[in-house]
């Protein structure tokens, strides 16, 4: 019950604060002087909004001579599914082409930044690391570097900026969803974490990029910041956005997190679990052929589960694993990328409490908290 009430309250606080923050983009002041009568290419989704309007339009209207439009995994307008490509091609509204950073074509080209001036990075991020859309402006930045190219990081809020938890990637698990070694929850906003990954030459060949970031007006790491707009096509509530970083391990697994239904990252389920909770992934939009489709699943419900607690669970994972049947196939290939590490299905196969399984990275943590410190923005939550 007190964690209900906690939850509340929190939420109260947070609807208190929305109207305080001012977002990067919405200080135009700050950097249409640096755009002004340049040539701009804009890296965006449906979260990039300004006053209402989408970045694009709003910046169109300030006379703005934005050329081209680049999107990320999800797409412009945020409805393909996770790992689906979202094509290239013209923006229905504004007819400028559309250049999809994602598939086969992650890092934009020099024929993509051809004749471009600034590019504009204004996404909203979530603050784990395997979600991709901080690898997609690692990308970005590498190309602007390698180009000459100015880039501008309109900042947002972290609703994960709170805490930092969960292991340090591991350079033989490097890949889209965990290109830089940090924990899976770093703490920041997708500012500092630029500022983070040209600070400490994380980008190809050690190169920088001329790198302006527009800051949040309002916002510290201790504020609880409800997202307006869905980030993605899975995370459609802030219980799911919070639940993410842990529930996440499952997709390297056989379980479900019920992608397909009206809950995903909110549930967690298999047809071989036990629980009092049932539910039947069918495919539906942003959910294409979903884990276990059709099949009913049987697992645990969260929805009620007080989230905001600033810690990263693996027990969730430790008990599913100690009921499936088939052990041999609960793991698939991909859970390491996620963890970032071999450790954590080591010690989940061994029988590690969770308690033991998280004590492993805590002494990494706290160095890579020594290190974050140099990049933030905003007064921090300690």
């Amino acid at each position: 019950m007190r964690k209900a009430i906690v939850f509340v309250a929190l939420n109260l606080f947070v609807f208190t604060l929305l109207a305080q923050i001012q977002m990067g983009a919405e200080r135009i002041n700050e950097y249409l002087p640096q755009i002004k009568n340049k040539k701009v290419a804009l890296v965006v989704n449906q979260t990039s909004i300004v006053g209402g309007q989408h970045l694009a339009d709003f910046l169109l209207a300030k006379n703005v001579e934005v050329v081209r439009l680049m999107s990320p995994e999800h797409g412009i307008r945020g409805k393909a599914s996770a790992g689906e490509k979202d094509e290239s091609g013209k923006d229905s509204k504004t007819g400028l082409p559309v250049v999809s950073l994602y598939g086969s074509h992650k890092k934009p080209t020099p024929e993509d930044l051809a004749g471009v001036d600034i590019v504009l990075f204004d996404i909203q991020d979530v603050g784990v690391r395997f979600y991709t859309y901080i690898s997609t402006m690692s990308y970005v930045m590498e190309a602007c570097a390698e180009n000459n190219v100015k880039m501008i990081v309109l900042d947002r809020p972290n609703p994960n900026g709170h805490y930092v938890d969960g292991p340090i990637l591991e350079e033989k698990y490097k890949s889209f969803v965990g290109m830089h070694p940090i924990p899976i929850v770093h703490g920041m906003t997708i500012g500092e974490y630029a500022q983070m990954v040209n600070g400490e030459f994380w980008l190809k060949d050690s190169v920088k990029v001329d790198l302006t970031v527009v800051p949040c007006k309002g916002y510290d790491h201790e504020t609880f910041y409800e997202l307006p707009i869905n980030p993605s096509p899975n995370l459609r509530t802030m219980g799911s956005i919070y639940l993410y970083p842990s529930l996440c391990f499952f997709e390297g697994t056989v379980v479900s997190v019920g992608r397909g239904t009206d809950f995903p990252f909110e549930v967690y389920g298999h047809p071989d679990l036990l629980g009092p909770f049932q539910f039947t992934p069918v495919s539906q939009e942003g959910a294409s052929k979903p884990k276990h489709e059709g099949k009913l699943c049987k697992g645990v419900d969260l929805r009620n589960y007080s989230t905001i607690d600033g810690t990263l669970s693996v027990e969730w994972l430790v008990n599913a694993y100690a009921m499936i049947k088939n052990k041999e196939g609960f793991f698939n290939n991909f859970f390491e990328k996620l963890a970032g590490t071999d450790q954590i299905r080591e010690d989940v196969i061994a029988g590690k409490s969770a308690l033991e399984i998280k004590s492993a990275w805590m002494d990494d943590i706290n160095a890579f908290k020594e290190i974050r410190k140099q990049y933030l923005l905003y007064k921090d939550f300690e």
